[in-house]
């Protein structure tokens, strides 16, 4: 938890300084230090403020609303010092001269009231806004040589639900009530739904509730949230529903020319054995189908891509990565800390996708909202 808490006020130092630094670019002189100071009052509360929330006598939604505030806060000064590098860059590269310091200065400072504004307006909407505007994407997967049983069987996929204080019961009834309004015949949950032992097993009563909507189940795969939290008590609420858990195996749901199997990997913990176990996972999940078979593989970790694209899998699906959070026209903008970050992926044969997720236990999202992928098996 230390090592946490270091790596966060390393983070919240580096925005805080680009902050800084963006101010002394876009704020007239006389106004600097003053603006600033203001500046660095409010950095410092909201960091003493984020230390002490746990401890503060206060009830769950004013935590849960103080922190999504906090997060707004701390993503505007980061939208607003890249609004104003990005800015700078590009007059540099189109100025065909350099210009002097002062001048460019002077331009800087025609728009000072716009650049703030902008971050305010991204920050309040990707707090307040984009991170609970579920969207749904159709995805359509080609397959040759099925039949008329595939034919047009739909998927739909949800990830990465991270029940707890930014995703109560009442949002994953009306994550459910949207994906069963898809018209799936499957749902496949590709991990780190139970995240909060005081809902794991009402969020299991919850879930079975919605396999009947689905005429062909749901499905499940544990994700590493599952395995942090108290998991022998989650699995024990899972085997009371009629939830399949895939755990490094695989049920046959469709018969016909290529029949239809649904695959499942664990999540290999811990992580220091990660390698290992991954291979060993896949090779449990995948290694009794039959060579005409289309398989669905749902793992936690996009990793499992490369492995079931070695055993010529049809289709994976995948999470654990929340698509980054922030991006650009699809592009995750955050570092490629995955191979695999964000949506569709062709490896041979076959095809992965990594979902962007439903919940966060950062409360923010900016070009990267929730969504329902929704898959379907058709002739090319």
């Amino acid at each position: 938890m230390l090592f946490f808490w270091l790596i966060l006020l390393t983070v919240l130092s580096v925005v805080a300084g680009l902050a800084w630094w963006a101010m002394g670019a876009v704020v007239p002189g006389g106004r600097l230090s003053k603006y600033r100071g203001g500046l660095l009052f409010l950095d410092v509360v909201s960091i003493a403020l984020l230390l002490a929330g746990p401890r503060l006598p206060l009830p769950v939604e004013a935590q849960r609303s103080g922190l999504i505030l906090l997060s707004i806060f701390w993503m505007t000064q980061l939208i607003f010092g890249v609004l104003v590098a990005l800015l700078r860059m590009v007059r540099f590269v189109l100025q065909r001269q350099p210009e002097e310091p002062d001048a460019e200065r002077r331009r800087l400072l025609r728009g000072a009231a716009l650049y703030p504004l902008l971050a305010a307006a991204a920050g309040a909407y990707g707090g307040l806004v984009e991170r609970t505007a579920i969207v749904v994407r159709e995805i359509p997967v080609p397959l040759p040589g099925i039949g008329p049983e595939m034919e047009g069987f739909r998927i739909a996929q949800i990830s990465d639900i991270h029940l707890g204080l930014f995703f109560h019961l009442d949002d994953l009834k009306q994550l459910l009530e949207q994906a069963a309004a898809t018209g799936a015949a499957a749902l496949a949950i590709t991990g780190d739904l139970f995240d909060d032992d005081a809902q794991n097993e009402d969020a299991a009563v919850l879930v079975d509730r919605y396999t009947g909507r689905f005429p062909h189940g749901i499905w499940f795969c544990y994700g590493n949230h599952e395995h942090f939290r108290n998991l022998r008590r989650t699995k024990a609420a899972l085997t009371r529903t009629s939830i399949r858990v895939l755990e490094n195996e695989n049920v046959r749901l469709l018969d016909g020319t290529r029949p239809l199997y649904f695959a499942g990997v664990d999540y290999p913990f811990p992580r220091t054995a990660f390698e290992e176990k991954e291979k060993d996972f896949t090779a449990r999940a995948l290694g009794d189908l039959p060579p005409s078979a289309v398989t669905v593989l749902l793992a936690h970790h996009p990793d499992f891509i490369d492995d079931a694209a070695a055993r010529k899998t049809a289709l994976v699906l995948t999470g654990h990565t929340h698509g980054g959070q922030i991006g650009f026209l699809g592009v995750p903008l955050v570092p490629p800390v995955f191979k695999y970050m964000r949506g569709l992926y062709r490896v041979g044969d076959t095809l992965g996708y990594v979902h962007p997720g439903n919940g966060s236990w950062f409360p923010f999202r900016l070009g990267c909202p929730p969504e329902i992928a929704v898959f379907t098996l058709k002739s090319p």
